[in-house]
């Protein structure tokens, strides 16, 4: 099986008619790569991949794969293998004629079948699996079959449509580390589609994420949690608070934000947006719920928050904290629990603080629904 295969999309533009599904998009995955697609559902990330897979030709732009451009090549012809939502295993096949049903077309003997799939289902942790039906295997099971399939077609690059996504929460997490490892096993690329950002941020190199048919950032998991270049991006990935207000102040590459409701506050400019904000500027400021924490009362400056609350919520790992916010929008505090007692602040009114770099402001815009 070979490594490392890159994909390129070069000024990518995918229309329905009127419809702009994907607008120029510019995407460099590298060979051996975990890369996710990330966002909500109909913002055109299984479009990408269809266009990639050869099943949707581009309106504009190219698709590499390895340097080569796949004008033309369809996708019985590229290296790439597909995996869908619904996995599609054969019924009546045997595990492993599932998965070895790729050379069994190209003639391959069953004997020479046979030791594949007995190497392919080491590899995914299903020894002696081989002779059972789809329907006597669990959805995790099923999982890992349609994986082992795919990668017995020798493809230089997997391409992943949602394939946890009917699977229950406690499944999903377990399989995200399988299929991590079985890439790393492998080495081959995944291309990976999801709207979950657990999913993308445990499992990926690099993560795109879209709205409406645009890439608004990638970045390593790291990055577009803790760097979001807008104001999409820090609202989709993870939960965040968000505050709306004006830039009265730039200091290097900090912001003093007129926010509002609760006055003057100062944030680290997103790098992104460095040197790209000005004074009288509309902005968003985004504070996560971890990087608040309660105050002495009476405390004041430009990292201080002051709120009443609305209600709490234990949740076991932490006590949630809702008080009044923005435009409507509750502030949320996460405080880890650490054994200590907690006293309920409902009604009162309280003192937040937060570290400056804990803070982002990006230009305001569009916030994600989901």
């Amino acid at each position: 099986m070979s490594a490392g295969v890159g994909v390129n999309l070069e000024n990518l533009w995918i229309r329905f008619g009127d419809f702009v599904a994907v607008r120029d998009a510019n995407v460099n995955i590298n060979g051996g790569d975990f890369f996710s697609f990330l966002g909500p559902s109909g913002c055109g990330k299984t479009t990408i991949l269809r266009s990639v897979s050869g099943f949707l030709d581009p309106s504009e732009g190219r698709v590499l794969i390895g340097g080569n451009d796949m004008a033309g090549i369809g996708p019985n012809k590229r290296p790439t293998a597909l995996i869908f939502q619904n996995l599609a295993l054969f019924p009546l096949m045997k595990v492993w004629e599932n998965i070895t049903f790729s050379m069994e077309i190209k003639g391959a003997s069953a004997k020479e079948r046979r030791k594949r799939a007995d190497e392919l289902l080491d590899m995914i942790a299903l020894p002696g699996q081989g002779d059972k039906l789809p329907s006597e295997l669990s959805g995790g099971q099923k999982q890992r079959v349609a994986i082992a399939r795919a990668l017995c077609a020798e493809p230089d690059v997997l391409l992943l449509d949602e394939p946890l996504s009917a699977l229950d929460l406690k499944l999903r997490q377990h399989m995200r580390t399988e299929l991590r490892e079985i890439q790393k096993r492998v080495g081959i690329t995944f291309i990976y589609i999801t709207h979950d950002q657990g999913e993308a941020l445990t499992m990926s190199d690099n993560i795109a994420v879209m709205k409406a048919g645009i890439i608004d950032q990638i970045g390593d998991g790291k990055t577009v949690y803790n760097d979001p270049s807008t104001a999409f991006v820090a609202s989709f990935v993870g939960e965040n608070n968000v505050f709306r207000g004006k830039v009265k102040e730039i200091r290097g590459d900090e912001a003093l934000i007129a926010t509002n409701r609760s006055g003057d506050l100062v944030s680290r400019i997103s790098t992104a947006n460095q040197g790209k904000m000005n004074v009288g500027d509309e902005a968003m400021m985004f504070i996560r719920p971890e990087a608040l924490s309660i105050a002495e009362t009476g405390t004041s400056g430009d990292h201080f928050v002051t709120a009443k609350v609305n209600h709490e919520e234990f949740e076991g790992n932490s006590f949630n904290i809702f008080t009044e916010g923005d435009g409507g929008k509750e502030i949320k505090v996460s405080i880890p629990n650490l054994g200590q007692t907690f006293e309920d602040h409902t009604g009162q009114q309280i003192t937040l603080e937060y570290e400056t770099q804990n803070a982002v402001a990006v230009p305001a815009g569009e916030l994600a629904t989901e």
